[in-house]
């Protein structure tokens, strides 16, 4: 009964549906802008829902283990004020800002300036009236905001690219060419110990555990953060991996600083400030690599470039990628959508391909196109 507790206090938190909604709300929005850009739904309209639910699950056991196990307590009044920031940027949508490191220090200051200010906000079933900050708890903030970033940069290695989004955008030239925008909620809930005596004025029934003096629960806590960025020079495959790559190492060097407050308590300081310069510089680099040069994704004067393919299609069921360049299609050069089509038309029970993939090399794709298939073979292509 204690462990059923435990967990349903997360269905209390407004975080958990807010962030639901705004999952739905993006997979519907990205939708409707590809059906209008290209007549066509690219990518299923529930990934971003699905992705939300089940991407974070594996790192909230692994977390959940080691957090609750080492005992490690988060006061409440940070908590809340977590659940405040990340309701205030999933409403805006702005998750460029959605970084776990951002939040996290977000919070603190807001814990802070409530304390200083002697502020109070009713949030219903208590009263915020901020914390006052101590070195104590800003070591397992500084851990928790380390170990998120490591999951989140991991998230963004796996999933940054499967539902990134394609538009169209003029290019240097003046031709179209195609932008990748990935945006993207996750949801880690997480298993915490908090102490015992601010729950219990709240909540009376509320399972205590007594070590000591003092008292604890247990609490199940929904950690939303948000991820948003667009591959232009570089193919979403390549461009997200590198990204979130880079973003687990920040985490890791978050933990290992964190770690050193417990030799000297201002290192957790120093790893959340440090954490916040190094995000920013991940983001603002990449930004700035993929603002100048060539889109990955242009017409070309040889074959036809691929800015998406449908799934389950019979592109899809022949390997082609975004960003390849078909070349000939059964045994004719094409240089334009039309002549891919006109081409295909030639054998139209059998399609034959000379693909140029992602390394410049040739490759044989071919494919049995049967009366239910697409007709035109679940390819987007940019003229």
């Amino acid at each position: 009964m204690d462990l059923l507790l435990d967990i349903g206090i997360i269905f209390v938190n407004p975080l958990l549906y807010i962030a639901l909604i705004a999952a739905i709300m993006l997979g519907y929005f990205r939708v409707k802008r590809e059906r209008k850009i290209f007549r066509t739904r690219i990518v299923w309209g529930w990934t971003e829902f699905s992705g939300f639910l089940k991407d974070g699950l594996k790192y909230a056991v692994i977390f959940s283990v080691i957090f609750a196990g080492a005992g490690l307590v988060l006061p409440l009044e940070w908590l809340a004020a977590l659940s405040i920031i990340s309701i205030i940027m999933v409403i805006s949508g702005f998750y460029s800002a959605g970084s776990f490191i951002y939040l996290a220090a977000a919070a603190v200051g807001l814990v802070g300036l409530f304390e200083a200010n002697g502020w109070s906000l009713n949030l219903g079933f208590t009263d915020f009236n901020g914390y006052a900050i101590a070195m104590e708890w800003l070591l397992p903030v500084a851990l928790l905001a380390g170990a998120l970033v490591i999951a989140e940069g991991l998230l963004i290695s796996k999933a940054g690219a499967a539902s990134a989004s394609p538009q169209l955008e003029k290019s240097s030239r003046g031709l179209k060419a195609a932008v990748y925008g990935s945006k993207r909620l996750w949801l880690i809930p997480l298993l915490l110990v908090v102490p015992g005596s601010l729950i219990e004025e709240a909540a009376p029934y509320w399972p205590q555990l007594p070590i000591g003096e003092s008292s604890f629960s247990f609490i199940l806590f929904p950690f939303v953060f948000g991820f948003q960025n667009r591959a232009r020079k570089t193919l979403p495959v390549y461009l997200f991996p590198k990204i979130g790559k880079m973003t687990w190492q920040l985490g890791i060097g978050i933990v290992l600083l964190a770690l050193l407050g417990l030799l000297w308590a201002p290192m957790a300081i120093v790893a959340l400030v440090l954490g916040i310069i190094g995000r920013i510089a991940i983001t603002v680099y990449f930004e700035q690599k993929e603002r100048h040069g060539k889109h990955a994704v242009t017409p070309k004067a040889e074959g036809v470039m691929i800015v998406d393919v449908l799934p389950d299609s019979p592109a899809h069921k022949m390997g082609l990628q975004r960003g390849e360049v078909i070349r000939k299609v059964n045994g004719l050069a094409v240089s334009n959508e039309t002549e891919l089509y006109q081409a295909i038309q030639v054998n139209a029970a059998h399609c034959r391909l000379e693909v140029l993939d992602h390394n410049d090399e040739l490759r044989l794709r071919q494919h049995v196109i049967f009366r239910h298939d697409h007709h035109r073979l679940g390819l987007i292509v940019v003229n």
